[in-house]
């Protein structure tokens, strides 16, 4: 006879384990995502490494705080960036020491005041001629590029800040040297170029008329010329602006920003020519970078300072005569935060 107990003893088959393809596959992907944001994570720390310790700090980069400025609500949240380009010839020393020390040695070539709004939207890149004859706080009156030997590069934010009464938020210095490494970093660099010119020396360089591309060695020649030109610094300053532009054009593309290989040079070859004001680390540019995200080369706007064209100094220099009129509106515009507007209203220079 067959008990109640005969049965509990007797072996049961054992059920197939539950399968859990949804928790598996949420397990392998959250595992993919840690991976790839543990390798973006060591990809962007690398370059910030690479920006903080191939770039040159500017100490001191700004004049006394009793001196500047102060910002206006209306200007609230936008940026000024003086971006000043140093060019030491073969032969010359481009290592002038601390740049932000004064050197009679030392000297800016270009200046171009980059104003951000509030918005992130647009950028507004202001050149201002080397031979622009101005104030220059407790020197007197001196082409604007002397700043630099009087005082080193505070001098040079006070004179740029009593010119427009508005504060300049950091300071970038670039050797044009560095034009070589980041032209050929970036693959090429295209320029619209408007006039047909040859540029000087033994090993000058034909560049025609028309859509051109260069490599390294072009771009330096094609910034550095002004012999060439029946109005020197004005073709020089124009040219300037549209290797710029066609730089901001390449790093700003989908190309580079999608080609870690690419933005990884562009990173390592540009940061030893670079010197910067201490607060502008990889922290902010990198901040600056993602507010900026949407910007591509059309929202780029490129004018210089309005001037009077040629005339002589007191001493017998050639200089550029400063527009007043015009500067007091621009620093109007930056004060309301209006550059935009006032752009749109007056003539390309």
């Amino acid at each position: 006879m067959t008990t109640q107990n005969d049965y509990d003893d007797a072996p049961r088959p054992r059920e197939p384990k539950r399968r859990r393809p949804l928790r598996t596959t949420v397990l392998v992907l959250l595992g993919v995502v840690l991976a790839l944001a543990a390798l973006v994570a060591g990809y962007v720390i690398s370059l910030a490494v690479a920006f903080e310790t191939r770039t040159t700090t500017i100490e001191p980069a700004f004049p006394d705080a009793s001196t500047r400025p102060e910002r206006t609500a209306a200007a609230e949240g936008a940026m000024n960036i003086l971006l000043m380009g140093s060019d030491a010839r073969p032969g010359e020393s481009a290592d002038a020491g601390n740049p932000g020390e004064g050197s009679a040695d030392t000297r800016s070539d270009t200046m171009m005041l980059l104003h951000i709004p509030e918005d992130r939207q647009t950028v507004y890149v202001m050149s201002i001629m080397r031979d622009t004859w101005t104030e220059i706080p407790g020197h007197g009156d001196n082409k604007i590029n002397a700043a630099i030997a009087l005082g080193g590069v505070p001098l040079v934010v006070q004179t740029v800040e009593t010119m427009f009464d508005a504060p300049v938020d950091h300071v970038v210095m670039l050797d044009f040297e560095g034009f070589k490494g980041l032209t050929d970093a970036l693959g090429g660099v295209t320029v619209e170029n408007p006039i047909a010119f040859r540029s000087e020396g033994t090993e000058g360089e034909e560049f025609q008329q028309g859509s051109i591309t260069l490599d390294g060695e072009s771009a330096l020649k094609f910034v550095r010329e002004r012999q060439a030109f029946s109005d020197g610094d004005y073709q020089r300053v124009q040219n300037q602006q549209l290797f710029i532009k066609g730089v901001m054009s390449e790093l700003l593309s989908t190309e580079t920003f999608t080609n870690p290989v690419r933005l990884s040079r562009v990173v390592n070859e540009i940061s030893p020519y670079l010197s910067v004001d201490e607060d502008f680390d990889a922290v902010t540019l990198g901040s600056l970078a993602l507010g900026m995200r949407q910007v591509r080369s059309d929202d780029v706007v490129f004018f210089t300072l309005p001037n009077l064209g040629v005339g002589t100094a007191p001493d017998g220099q050639s200089i550029v005569v400063k527009d007043d009129e015009a500067i007091g509106r621009i620093a109007e515009a930056l004060d309301q935060g209006t550059l935009g507007e006032y752009v749109a209203s007056t003539p390309a220079q």
